[in-house]
């Protein structure tokens, strides 16, 4: 978000960076940067990930540990992300979960981005599952729009969104800490505190 924030400060675009969140670049600029190249923004946005003062890429409280839980039950995990390939791979090596992740999806691999569903379908076909049998985290009202418009439950984290925003999804977490595995049991009941009020 930061990169992209200096994207809009560097060509003096009044826009909400927030716009980006959950979505993809190439599907954010041409509103922002009518007539643009938007290859070529997106070249000079991932050209300041070594400006000075960029903030440092942290994971998600509990992250790694779920994934590493939903392995060890034998649950395939799928990634979708509106990041390119090579930055997820990158940060999922430095979460230290990349050889756990079955299925990577990611911008370049769609047509059309969050909200779409196309991305969490192509997923859940990689990896032999039926939608109405997956369990989506997201961070962002585009991604749960997505995970709900493919058929999926959907656990909102409130990392980059307010419990109001993400009220889309069926439940609401503040991180994955409070995380248990499997989330839902045969009733669609929560093992974890349940919130849409943050």
């Amino acid at each position: 978000m930061a990169m992209w924030q200096l994207l809009l400060d560097e060509h003096h675009v009044d826009g909400d960076v927030r716009a980006f969140m959950g979505r993809r670049g190439r599907d954010v600029l041409p509103g922002l940067f009518p007539g643009r190249d938007v290859e070529e923004l997106i070249v000079e946005a991932f050209a300041y990930r070594d400006h000075p003062g960029l903030p440092e890429i942290v994971p998600v409280p509990g992250a790694a540990e779920l994934v590493r839980r939903v392995v060890a039950y034998g649950s395939p995990i799928g990634l979708v992300t509106s990041a390119g390939h090579a930055w997820a791979e990158e940060l999922l090596g430095k979460v230290g979960v990349r050889g756990l992740i079955k299925v990577l999806v990611a911008a370049e691999d769609v047509d059309q981005g969050k909200p779409d569903p196309q991305g969490y379908l192509l997923a859940a076909r990689e990896l032999g599952a039926d939608p109405a049998d997956c369990v989506v985290f997201e961070d962002s009202p585009a991604g749960i729009a997505a995970a709900k418009a493919a058929g999926m439950r959907c656990v909102g984290v409130t990392t980059t969104h307010t419990g109001q925003e993400l009220a889309g999804a069926d439940l609401v977490v503040a991180d994955l800490t409070q995380v248990g595995w499997p989330p839902f049991d045969k009733g669609s009941s929560w093992s974890g505190p349940v919130s849409k009020e943050e």
